[in-house]
């Protein structure tokens, strides 16, 4: 229905077995591959989920686990056949010390180090029922930053070999959750400066402080609603944020002074054509390029019947544009929203 800027595949959930080697007879397992979709899935849980996978695969037989992340409390960030109810639970446990440890009592210190109410969900996920645990380390650089616990329920155990592969695997894993951590911080850092500048030039030139604020809080909802998610949700609140930033230079050919901003940004190269083409209109009587319909790019589309209905405050004024100057669809899906 909508054509969006780029086509980008579903994050999976478990790394595709065709592609990690997981579970696939006679197939070696491939780390540079499972490296390679990790990366393909940019979350904190999507890349634990996937190294839990892999190392219950390098394990051998059956094995369930889940991650443990240190940021002030230690908390459960990705499961890989433990219950979804796990997922965010405070949790002290034998990783502290951050070294390789295979339990052979299995839960018996997790079950000691934690009160009624977390023993009780541990109850509630089985993990009564495990007899052997391995735990491994996830450090980078001296940094400790979680674990990875495999455990079993069966008679097996952990053999030296395969606690070797699985400690060198969340060897390799580590890295990419900092590298995360970091472009995290600099999302919000990113985030915080822009919107203070935007602030700061609205204080002094726009007619209405915290307009690009109210601009961008609906063009995130509509672009939720036409199934924009993740980077493309962030590109989508740039171009928002920043799409009136060229009036610092004045009303004339403002949103092409907005898009040289992002000029060498390439991150944001899909934000930049979204400032440049907000003024656009659907029946190509716009500017700058006097495009129309869906060649209009899909956030400039959002970013005008957002803008729009900010400046006229009312759905009933806004509707008589759709079809014209306005994506008829876009602004169907508006009305739609709670207000």
């Amino acid at each position: 229905m909508f054509r969006r800027p780029r086509t980008q595949p579903p994050a999976p959930g478990t790394p595709d077995p065709r592609k990690t080697g997981i579970s696939v007879p006679g197939e070696p397992l491939d780390a540079t591959r499972v490296l390679s979709d990790l990366l393909s899935r940019p979350s904190q849980e999507g890349i634990l989920e996937g190294a839990l996978s892999y190392a219950a695969a390098l394990l051998g037989g059956h094995a369930q686990g889940y991650a443990v992340v240190r940021r002030g409390q230690d908390r459960v960030a990705a499961v890989f056949g433990y219950p979804k109810e796990l997922l965010g639970a405070a949790l002290s446990g034998p990783w502290a010390g951050m070294r390789p440890r295979v339990l052979a009592d299995g839960t018996r210190e997790l079950y000691e180090q934690n009160g009624p109410e977390v023993t009780a969900l541990l109850d509630t996920c089985g993990m009564r029922d495990v007899t052997v645990s391995l735990v491994v380390p996830l450090s980078d650089r001296g940094r400790n930053l979680g674990a990875l616990v495999l455990d079993r329920t069966g008679t097996e155990g952990v053999t030296p070999g395969a606690q070797e592969a699985v400690t060198k695997w969340a060897a390799a894993v580590a890295p990419l959750l900092g590298v995360l951590e970091g472009r995290e911080e600099w999302k919000q850092a990113a985030r915080q400066l822009t919107g203070a500048l935007v602030e700061a030039v609205e204080s002094r030139e726009f007619d209405s402080l915290g307009h690009a604020q109210s601009v961008a809080d609906v063009s995130m909802k509509l672009g939720r609603l036409v199934g924009l998610a993740g980077r493309e949700l962030d590109e989508l609140w740039f171009a928002a944020t920043l799409h009136d930033l060229g009036k610092i230079h004045g009303e004339s050919g403002h949103a092409q002074v907005g898009a040289n901003f992002l000029h060498g940004v390439p991150h944001l190269a899909e934000a930049q054509k979204a400032i440049r083409h907000h003024h656009e209109r659907w029946d190509g009587q716009g500017e700058p390029d006097k495009l129309a319909g869906e060649d209009i790019p899909l956030y400039a589309r959002i970013l005008a019947v957002a803008n729009a209905f900010v400046r006229m405050g009312d759905m009933e004024r806004l509707k008589p544009h759709a079809g014209k100057a306005l994506d008829a669809r876009l602004v169907g899906l508006l009305e739609k929203l709670p207000r």
